[in-house]
């Protein structure tokens, strides 16, 4: 017997839900999930990923995907967060988080405001920096979603809370685990951090 077909949330129970996204933490938070892309539609959540400043998250297609497009891969766009509140209220079922495309699910701010491009943010054992790169909902966000879950996303206020993810760039490789820690780094703590 088929599953029921997930249903869409309305525009009316995404806003309802935005009070919940806009309490992310400012500063500090942690990951909720971590999925790569081995190849096109395919997802697999793991518990430990390893960010690497050429892989992005390695095991993930972004690289592969990338250079069949073009002759060097964007590091701009190697990465993308998603705030798990958002992803939360958007997908419902925690199962169906992957299918948003993203690789790592955080819970924190990710507004323009919070993380402008040049942030970067410590990540388990590794340190990433956030991009200018949009990261907007395509068609497949729209038969996965809902067309009100991209309008949501791309609202004034979902562009400006970055509800649909943000870009990032591996600068220092390491670890990241499910529960880890993710940070905004002052630069003094980064200069420290290197000194050491």
């Amino acid at each position: 017997m088929d599953e029921p077909r997930p249903t869409h949330r309305t525009a009316a129970e995404l806003e309802a839900g935005l009070g919940e996204i806009l309490r992310s933490p400012p500063s500090a938070g942690d990951v909720r999930m971590i999925v790569r892309r081995p190849a096109r539609d395919e997802r697999e959540t793991v518990a430990v990923g390893q960010l690497d400043p050429e892989e992005g998250l390695v095991g993930d297609s972004f690289r592969a995907r990338e250079l069949a497009k073009r002759p060097a891969a964007r590091p701009e766009i190697q990465l993308t967060l998603m705030n798990a509140r958002a992803i939360a209220l958007i997908a419902g079922d925690e199962a169906r988080w992957p299918l948003a495309g993203d690789q790592l699910y955080v819970d924190l701010d990710l507004s323009w405001e919070n993380l402008p491009p040049g942030t970067r943010l410590a990540v388990g054992d590794a340190l990433v920096e956030i991009t200018a790169e949009p990261h907007t909902g395509c068609k497949k966000f729209v038969q996965r979603f809902g067309m009100d879950a991209m309008t949501f996303v791309n609202s004034e206020v979902g562009l400006r809370h970055n509800l649909r993810g943000i870009h990032a760039m591996v600068v220092r490789p390491g670890a990241v685990r499910v529960g880890d820690r993710i940070a905004k780094v002052a630069a003094d703590d980064e200069k420290e951090a290197r000194a050491c």
